[in-house]
């Protein structure tokens, strides 16, 4: 299970370092993708798989179905991180979450999301301020 918040910066390559908790868990890569939220997710290959055919399974009849589809699949990447268990960010998905040097790794239970720094702060402190609401609404379907 991934939990936690870590900060790291982008270096000059484009390589972000993973958590080193976490590393001995992607010793047969990773597969990083657009996740929602305009953060990315990191996946393990067996994590990944369950995704993929979860994702491979909805009907291909429903435009939010092949939507989601495509926004997972083709923005993801197998990447295998180096010997410091680095991972090189493709510009496309550096894009589209727009990290540019800081960034806050989260780990979220199945996954570890990647987050701009700033964008983290803002967004943690709008889940942190609105903690009770979030609370309450899971209530409603039996959380």
């Amino acid at each position: 299970m991934f939990i936690g918040e870590y900060s790291y910066s982008i270096d000059d390559k484009g390589r972000v370092a993973l958590p080193v908790k976490f590393r001995s868990k992607f010793d047969d890569g990773c597969i990083v993708t657009r996740g929602l939220d305009h953060c990315l997710w990191v996946y393990t290959r067996e994590e990944w798989e369950k995704l993929a055919q979860q994702i491979g399974q909805m009907p291909l009849t429903q435009k939010n179905a092949r939507n989601f589809s495509r926004l997972m699949l083709s923005g993801a990447i197998e990447i295998q991180p180096d010997k410091v268990g680095r991972v090189n960010l493709p510009s496309y998905l550096k894009e589209y979450s727009n990290i540019k040097n800081k960034v806050v790794i989260a780990g979220v239970y199945n996954r570890l999301e990647i987050w701009p720094e700033e964008v983290w702060k803002s967004f943690k402190k709008e889940m942190e301020d609105s903690s009770d609401e979030i609370a309450e609404q899971l209530s409603e379907v039996g959380f």
